[in-house]
C-alpha cells in the first residue's frame, strides 16, 4: 500500500521545482502568483522548469485570481494557455470552472479537457467551493477529467477528511481524488489512513528573506505589503520528510 502514495508539490519557481524533484516528489503543479491561489505561469517559466526537471509537470491554467466563473473571453485565454503548455512539454494541465450557481461548468470543462488531450486534466480546488461535491465529482468524471484536487470542502484536508473518504469511495477508481490543503509531515499518515487517498498535494513553502540591503519603505507594489521583503521556496528536506511520513509504516 505504501508504494502507491504519490506526492505532487506546488511550485512557482525553478528553484522550488528542482528542490521538490531532489526531495522525491513525483509530480509538480506549476503556477505563479501563489498569493492569489495560483494563476497561469509564463511561457518562460514553463520552459525553464521543463528543462530543469524530468518528473511530471502539470501546469496551472487560471487566467486570473478571485472566483472561477469565467467569461467567454477568459475561456479563450485558457484554451490558448493549454496549447502553450502542451507545446512547451507539460505532462498535464490543471484548471477549474464553475457556473454562477456554484456548479461545475460541465460543457466548458469537457471542452477544455478535449483541448488538453492527450494530456490528463486535474480539476483544482474550485471543486471545494462548488455547491455539491459528490455531484461535482460525477460531473467531472463524465467530462473526462482525470483527477480532482480537494480538501473535502473545508479549509484543510484534515478538517475535510470524512468528506474525502466519501469522495474516494464514490470515485471507485474511475477518477483520482487527490487530497490537498494543509498537508504536512505531522498529519499526512493519519489523513491517508482515514481517507484512503493515494495522492497528496502540498506546497511545503519556506519563507526566504529578500537579498536587498536597501529598501524604500515609502513605496509598495502589491496588496500584501508585509510580504515584499520575502519570498517562498520549497525545501527539499521538507519534501523528503513528508514523503517518508506518508509511505513508511513506522511513521503511521
Amino acid at each position: 500500500m505504501s508504494g502507491q502514495i504519490k506526492l505532487e508539490v506546488c511550485v512557482d519557481s525553478v528553484a522550488s521545482a528542482t528542490a521538490a524533484a531532489r526531495g522525491g516528489a513525483h509530480r509538480l503543479e506549476l503556477c505563479s502568483s501563489m498569493i492569489e491561489g495560483g494563476v497561469t505561469p509564463s511561457a518562460g517559466m514553463i520552459a525553464a522548469v521543463r528543462e530543469a526537471v524530468s518528473i511530471g509537470l502539470h501546469v496551472m491554467i487560471r487566467p486570473r485570481g478571485s472566483d472561477f466563473c469565467y467569461s467567454d473571453e477568459e475561456v479563450q485565454v485558457m484554451r490558448r494557455d493549454i496549447a502553450m503548455a502542451k507545446q512547451l512539454g507539460a505532462d498535464g494541465v490543471v484548471f477549474g470552472i464553475l457556473d454562477s450557481d456554484g456548479n461545475v461548468d460541465a460543457r466548458r470543462t469537457a471542452d477544455l479537457t478535449q483541448c488538453a488531450a492527450p494530456l490528463p486534466v486535474t480539476f483544482h480546488r474550485a471543486f471545494d467551493v462548488s455547491r455539491d461535491l459528490l455531484a461535482a465529482l460525477h460531473e467531472l468524471q463524465a467530462a473526462g477529467v482525470h483527477r480532482v484536487l480537494t480538501s473535502g470542502g473545508r479549509a484543510t484536508a484534515s478538517e475535510g477528511a470524512e468528506t474525502l473518504k466519501k469522495l474516494v469511495a464514490a470515485a471507485s477508481g474511475k477518477i483520482v481524488v487527490m487530497a490537498g490543503g494543509g498537508i504536512r509531515e505531522h498529519n499526512v499518515a493519519a489523513l491517508i489512513e482515514r481517507t484512503g487517498v493515494r495522492e497528496i498535494h502540498s506546497g511545503l513553502r519556506t519563507a526566504v528573506a529578500s537579498a536587498m540591503r536597501y529598501r524604500n519603505r515609502e513605496v509598495s507594489f502589491g496588496a500584501a505589503k508585509t510580504r515584499e521583503d520575502e519570498h517562498f521556496v520549497v525545501d527539499e528536506k521538507d519534501v523528503r520528510s513528508l514523503l517518508h511520513a506518508a509511505v513508511s509504516p513506522e511513521a503511521r
